[in-house]
Parts: structure tokens; sequence; C-alpha cells
């Protein structure tokens, strides 16, 4: 009898070993599968491939568009109710009366809001990679008001023109009067918009991961699959980059809001990681948006704005420009063109409707090139992002229709 129930003990040890070595090689073939269409679809670029390229963009256009539709349709009773409040607000907007000053006064505040909240989602949204909105629009806006604020000696610019175009007002200021929280003051509003801008942005990771836990299904998400298989590898990290993410996923999912607050509130590139985190443990919107908006649009905003003020404040400037004048050789050709931008700012601030000069100076025309080129590869790049998530749906439409024969 034991030497039969021995026996029969082995073929099931055999057996189960081979059935572990079949899941294996079953998980190895995956993996390579993946690897070798995720290597596939980051070749369809418009540089290498652009005619493939521009067809599957149109192409996961139109399909976006159709999802769009069908999910606005869903929701009709809410898109009626905005219908019905932008229809009262034209018919207020063009009736004239006394109430005339106080639309033209939210127009001209909503419009300014939607603009820097629009920047702010741009920088953080995930759209192809991402628009660097606070180096190209808010930082230099931040930095123009704390020169010009230090130049006319206040911070009441006369409006019009600000905010298109700072000017000095005509009774002036004296210079001591202005502070560093005079300036942070002025430009508040723009900030607190652009950080509740990008806390928005951090919300389509959030709500794919969310809806991927509840559903179990397979979400069309890159960082997604390599968030499950970071989860999977924990325990034979080594890397620094992977340490660094699990430390983010480790402090958010056992803090909860406040491990949230400190990822949101210092700049911080894995916060992508810390949005899929959340909606993976199902963690509630509101602690995480709030959290998020707390942080972005306060905190962190509060930081690099005072950040920027401290060093575009006058004697830091002058400091700066005398640093560079020192520099061996180059010294003196570097300084001269830096000396004469701010001259023709200071210019500009005196001289309501000035004309520009008309030798222009190359800093002005450097930058004016470097968000030219930045603009024209973040839309690059969302064509290529989009066109990769076509390739990706012809991919998944392949595996399954193999599966099926």
């Amino acid at each position: 009898m034991a030497a039969n129930g021995a026996s029969c003990e082995q073929p099931q040890k055999r057996a189960g070993a081979k059935d572990k070595l079949n899941g294996k090689s079953a998980d190895l073939s995956l993996r390579e599968r993946r690897q070798k269409d995720k290597e596939e679809r980051l070749s369809l670029v418009l540089w290498r491939r652009p005619v493939t390229t521009l067809h599957y963009f149109l192409l996961e256009t139109l399909l976006k568009l159709k999802e769009w539709t069908f999910k606005l349709w869903q929701r009709r009773g809410i898109v009626f109710l905005c219908l019905v409040l932008c229809s009262l607000f034209s018919i207020a907007y063009s009736t004239e009366g006394e109430h005339q000053q106080y639309v033209q006064y939210l127009e001209k505040k909503f419009l300014w809001c939607a603009y820097w909240v629009g920047l702010g989602i741009l920088s953080s949204v995930g759209l192809g990679t991402g628009l660097h909105t606070f180096l190209l629009y808010l930082g230099p806006h931040i930095a123009s008001v704390t020169l010009a604020a230090y130049e006319c000696g206040s911070t009441d610019f006369p409006e019009p023109p600000y905010p298109d175009q700072i000017v000095c007002p005509e009774d002036g200021g004296v210079e001591d009067t202005i502070s560093l929280f005079s300036i942070m003051s002025k430009v508040r509003l723009e900030a607190c918009m652009w950080g509740a801008g990008t806390a928005i942005g951090e919300l389509p990771p959030y709500f794919m991961a969310r809806a991927a836990r509840q559903s179990g299904a397979d979400p069309d998400d890159e960082d997604y699959e390599e968030f499950e298989e970071m989860l999977e590898q924990a325990e034979g990290a080594q890397d620094f980059v992977t340490r660094a993410k699990l430390g983010v996923q480790h402090m958010v999912q056992k803090v909860g809001f406040f491990g949230i607050l400190a990822c949101a509130s210092i700049p911080n590139p894995l916060f992508d990681l810390a949005g899929i985190t959340c909606g993976h443990f199902l963690v509630p919107f509101w602690t995480f948006f709030g959290a998020t908006l707390i942080g972005k649009a306060i905190i962190k905003m509060h930081i690099q704005k005072l950040f920027v003020i401290i060093t575009f404040s006058k004697h830091i400037v002058k400091q700066m420009v005398s640093l560079i004048g020192s520099v061996p050789k180059l010294g003196p050709s570097l300084q001269k063109p830096f000396r004469q931008y701010l001259e023709a700012q200071r210019n500009k601030l005196h001289h309501a409707g000035g004309s520009a000069p008309a030798d222009e100076n190359w800093l002005s025309w450097v930058f004016e090139k470097v968000v030219l080129v930045m603009v024209c590869y973040f839309v690059i790049s969302i064509v290529n992002s989009m066109a990769q998530s076509y390739a990706k749906r012809l991919q998944q439409l392949r595996h399954s229709e193999e599966k099926t024969k």
C-alpha cells in the first residue's frame, strides 16, 4: 500500500512541475510578445514612417471623436444644462445695459483663468511628451512682473494694457515699498490657476487605473502595464528608479491623504505613478484630487513662484549680469546682449504703446524660437502617440483573432 501511495505521488509531482514549467514558458512568451509589440509601436513615428503615422493618427482621431460623442450623448442632461447656461450668458453679453461692465469683467477674468488652467493641463495631462508651460509661459510672466515691479516701484500697473503689456503707472512709486509679498500677490491668481490645471491633468491616470481595477480589464496604457509589472517584481528591484517608484507607491498607499499631499507639493517627475497607485488601490476621488489640488495649486506653486521672484529680483539680476561679465575672454561679449535686453525692457515699461526697436535683441529672438520648437515638438509627439495608440488597437485585434482560431 505504501509503495502504491509513493508511486501515485511521483506522477502527481511530475505533473505539477510540468504545469509550473509550462506556466513560466507561457509568461515568458507573453512578455516577449508584449516587448516586440511595444518596439513595433515605438518605431511608428513621423520621421521614420510619415505616411503610416499620419494615416493611423487620423483614424485614431476619428475613433476618439466617436467615443467622446457617445459619452456626451450618455450625459446629455449635463450637456443640455451647459448649453442653456451658455445661451443665457450669450443673451446677457449681447444685450445693452448697465450690467455690461460686470459681464465684461467676468469675461476678462474667466478667459484669463481659463488660459492658465489650460496651460497647466497641457503641462501634466500626458499628451505626447507634455508641454513645459511653466518654463515657457508662467515663469517668464512672473519674471516680467518682478522686473517691472522693481523698475516702476509699484505693482499697480494700468489695466488695460496689463496683463497683455506691462507699463509703469504715471504717478510711479517708491522702490523701497516693493516687497516679496506684494509681487507674490500680483501673480497669485495666474499661478494658482496654473497649479489647478496641473492637478486636473493628473486625473486621467487615476481614472484609468481605477476603471481597470474595478472592471478587471486590460487598460490601453503603457504606464499602467509598467506599474503592474513593477508590483510583480517589487522584491527583486535593484535599480534606483524602480526603488524610487516603489517608494512613492508605498508612501501613497500607506500614508494616504498626507502622502499624496507630500508627493504633490514638491517638483516630482514620478507623480503620475501616484495617480495610478491611487486609482489601482481605489483611493476615494476627493482624497486624491483634494490632496493633489492643495499640493500643486497652493504649496508647490508658492515654492516655485518664490524661487522665480527671488531669482529675478533687482539685486540678484545685477549680480548675475556682473558675473557673466567676469567670465574670461567671452564675458564682455556675453554681457552686452543681456544689458541691452534689460535696457529695452525698462524703456518699454516707461513708454506706453511704444514700438519695439528695429534691431531686436537676439535673446528675445532665441527665446521665441525655442518656444516655437518646443510647441512643434509637442504637437509632433501627440501625432506619434495617437498613431501608436491606433497601432495598439490593431495588435490587440490581431491577438484576439489568433486566440479564437
